[in-house]
C-alpha cells in the first residue's frame, strides 16, 4: 500500500488521497480497515494477542460472507452464528460471544465519522458499512460463569483415588526400571499443586521455583508458603492478573518438597527456573496436562465430563466444606465477585445436611431449664 500526503494508516483519508489507485481495491481497503483498528486497539494499551485474536476472528467472518464490510448485512452474523453452533464439534456460548464481540467492534470502529471511513467507501464503492451486529442476532451475557452444567468438582473419595492411581503409577513405574518414571511423578506432583493452590491450567504451567515464597503466619509450609501466580486470568485485552494463594494443606510441603528436590533435577533443563520442565527442555504444554488427565480419569472409569479444571472446584468446594471464610476461599482463587466463586461450589449432600442439623438444633432448642427457688 502507498501513501501520499504524509498519510498513514489508521483513517480511511489515506486510501485515496491523492488518487492512488488500487490493484485489488476491496482487498486492499479491508485490509487497510484493519491495520487501522490495530493502531486504535494498541492506542487503547490492548495486548498484542487480544488484537491479533480480534482481527483473526473478523477475517473469518469477511472469509464466510465472500464479501468486504461495507457489504456485511445482519443476515451475514446470523448466517455465520448458525454456521458457529452447528455441525460435529459446535462452538460454546462465551466462543461465540467472543467471535460475534469482535465483529461488532470492527464496525463500531468503521462507522465512527471521526475516522472518516464512511465517507471514503461511499466515494470508492458507492456503499458505506453498518453495524450488523445489535441485540437481536447476538449473545447476551447473563453470567460471569458458563461452564458446562455437568463439570462439577471431584468428590474427595474420587480425589483421593485419582491422587493414589497417580502414586501407583509412579511406583510401579520406578520399582520396575521403566523410563520415563521421572514425568509420570511430575505430572502426579503437578495435578497435586493445581488442587493444593486452586490453580488454573495455565497458572500452574508457567510456575517457576521462585514463585514460592515463605509465610511468616505459616512457618510450618517452609519455603512453600506462598504460591505466588504470575499468569493469573486476564480481563479482556489487559495484562495476566497477580496474586499470592497461601499453603492450607499440610501435606503440600512434603510433596512439593520431594518433587523439587528429587525428581526435579534429574531433568536437563536450560532454564533453571522451570518448575514442570519436559525431556525436550521446554516447559510442559497444556494440552498434556488434559490429556494425561483425561487417561487417568479414564483408567479409574471415572466420570468423562471432568477435566483438570474440576480440581480447581474440588478446592474452592473442600475449603468452603472445610469452614474456610468465603472471602478468604473468593481472594485465595482469584475471583472478583464472590458469586463467582459460589458457582465453583459444589458442596457435598453430607455437608448441606449436616448444615441444616446444626441450623435446626439451635432453632429449636428446649430454653434452659429454670432451677427452684431461682428468681423469675
Amino acid at each position: 500500500m502507498v501513501f501520499v500526503d504524509g498519510q498513514g494508516p489508521g483513517s480511511g483519508a489515506s486510501a485515496s488521497a491523492g488518487k492512488v489507485t488500487l490493484l485489488r481495491p476491496s482487498e486492499q481497503f479491508f485490509d487497510e480497515m484493519l491495520t487501522g483498528w490495530t493502531a486504535q486497539q494498541t492506542s487503547r494499551m490492548l495486548t498484542t494477542q487480544t488484537i491479533k485474536t480480534r482481527a483473526s476472528q473478523v477475517r473469518r467472518f469477511g472469509d464466510f460472507c465472500g464479501s468486504p464490510p461495507w457489504e456485511w448485512s445482519p443476515a451475514d452474523v446470523e448466517e455465520w452464528t448458525t454456521s458457529l453452533v452447528s455441525g460435529a464439534r459446535p462452538l460454546s456460548t462465551s466462543t461465540v460471544r467472543a467471535y460475534q464481540n469482535s465483529v461488532a467492534l470492527f464496525c463500531d470502529y468503521l462507522t465512527d465519522h471521526r475516522y472518516g471511513w464512511a465517507d471514503r467507501c461511499m466515494e470508492l464503492f458507492g456503499t458505506h458499512p453498518v453495524q450488523v451486529c445489535h441485540e437481536w442476532n447476538t449473545v447476551i451475557h447473563t453470567s460471569d460463569h458458563e461452564a458446562r452444567p455437568a463439570v462439577r468438582p471431584l468428590s474427595r473419595l474420587e480425589l483421593q483415588a485419582f491422587f493414589d492411581y497417580a502414586d501407583d503409577l509412579v511406583d510401579r513405574a520406578r520399582s520396575s526400571g521403566r523410563k520415563g518414571w521421572q514425568t509420570l511423578f511430575r505430572d502426579a506432583t503437578l495435578f497435586k499443586i493445581i488442587y493444593a493452590f486452586g490453580l488454573r491450567r495455565r497458572e500452574a504451567a508457567m510456575l517457576d521455583l521462585h514463585d514460592f515464597t515463605r509465610n511468616p503466619k505459616g512457618p510450618e509450609f517452609g519455603r512453600f508458603g506462598v504460591c505466588n501466580v504470575r499468569w493469573g486470568k486476564a480481563m479482556r485485552g489487559s495484562q495476566p492478573r497477580r496474586r499470592a494463594v497461601l499453603a492450607v494443606f499440610d501435606w503440600t510441603r512434603p510433596v512439593i518438597e520431594e518433587y523439587v528436590t528429587e525428581v526435579r533435577p534429574r531433568f536437563d533443563t536450560a532454564d533453571e527456573s522451570v518448575l514442570w520442565p519436559t525431556e525436550r527442555q521446554s516447559r510442559i504444554r497444556l494440552d498434556h496436562i488434559d490429556d494425561r488427565f483425561a487417561d487417568w480419569r479414564d483408567d479409574l472409569g471415572l466420570d468423562p465430563v471432568l477435566h483438570p479444571h474440576c480440581l480447581r472446584h474440588s478446592y474452592v468446594t473442600h475449603l468452603i466444606e472445610d469452614g474456610f471464610d468465603p472471602l478468604f476461599v473468593q481472594q485465595q482463587v482469584g475471583h472478583r465477585w464472590g458469586s463467582t466463586t459460589a458457582l465453583y461450589t459444589g458442596v457435598s449432600g453430607d455437608y448441606r445436611n449436616r448444615t441444616l442439623r446444626r441450623a435446626l438444633d439451635a432453632a429449636f432448642a428446649p430454653p434452659p431449664a429454670i432451677e427452684e427457688g431461682s428468681s423469675r
